[in-house]
């Protein structure tokens, strides 16, 4: 897949503030500091389109990002960020609840886990919401290569004994640094925007 274009994103709290077109949607959400902008600039091929930061939790809408005029990358807050404030919290987990479960354009969704860690209860708790809505996922370890090469059957087998994938979902080793994994999420976005 050949990137083209990329659009400055559309900025959504609310239902009413998503984009109207009907092309297809590719989630990425993750817990707060997991590599999700350094995932969407990777996957987009521009270095800073979706802000990074060291301070974790700094997104706090949904942002639609159009690609090649034909579907949306979206980014959502991270989750399980103990600095944001009760109230906020709860709105993240609303306002995504609300896209995750009303939204008939979301194709697929890549959750990110940290590799370099074991997944948290919140990582396993979204993956069971996922599965219970039936939502297409595969699952993205990033920052591989931060890891030993000696330690990685160990951590492979930690993320799978972890989170159970269900049958048929994927786990992609990702890499922002060296481009590992990259190649496979554009062959899973081809692959479902035909569908």
């Amino acid at each position: 897949m050949e990137i083209i274009s990329v659009q400055d994103p559309i900025i959504a709290v609310r239902i009413s503030q998503y984009p109207e077109d009907k092309k297809n949607e590719f989630l990425c959400l993750g817990r707060s500091n997991v590599g999700k902008s350094s995932f969407i600039n990777t996957i987009i091929n521009r270095k800073n389109l979706a802000r990074t930061s060291s301070k974790p939790g700094k997104t706090t809408t949904l942002n639609f990002y159009l690609v090649n005029n034909d579907f949306y990358i979206v980014d959502v807050p991270g989750y399980g960020y103990a600095e944001k404030s009760k109230k906020q919290i709860e709105k993240f987990g609303i306002m995504i609840e609300e896209y995750l479960r009303q939204r008939p354009y979301l194709k697929h969704v890549f959750m990110l886990i940290d590799y370099r860690h074991k997944p948290t209860e919140d990582d396993v708790l979204m993956y069971k919401f996922l599965k219970y809505y039936n939502i297409p996922v595969t699952i993205v370890a990033t920052k591989y290569d931060k890891v030993n090469r000696s330690l990685r059957d160990k951590q492979d087998d930690l993320i799978k004994s972890t989170l159970s994938p269900a049958l048929g979902d994927e786990i992609i080793n990702f890499s922002s640094i060296t481009k590992l994994g990259k190649e496979r999420v554009y062959e899973i976005i081809e692959n479902s925007n035909k569908k």
